[in-house]
């Protein structure tokens, strides 16, 4: 009975330690990649579909969107603080 007990507790540490999976997606580009095959990925490094799809040719890839890509908005103007000189 006690060894069931350390077994148990032995897979449960080894459950809680496995490290997450990586993202399939780098939300830093907009177009990735998605290449096919016995270890198929996404390569997520294009700035544009013609960039991604110009490289894919030949190869059995395909392009998409990337749908986790942020745009970073440009942050708005600032204006000159009004100072009270009366």
């Amino acid at each position: 009975m006690r060894r069931a007990g350390l077994a148990l507790a032995a897979i449960g540490l080894l459950f809680a330690s496995a490290s997450a999976h990586a993202q399939t997606y780098d939300p830093s580009y907009p177009v990735c990649m998605q290449i096919y095959g016995p270890v198929g990925y996404f390569d997520c490094r294009y700035a544009s579909l013609e960039q991604c799809r110009y490289l894919a040719t030949g190869r059995s890839a395909s392009c998409a969107v990337n749908p986790y890509f942020v745009e970073k908005k440009p942050a708005a103007p600032r204006r000159p603080r009004r100072t009270n000189s009366l």
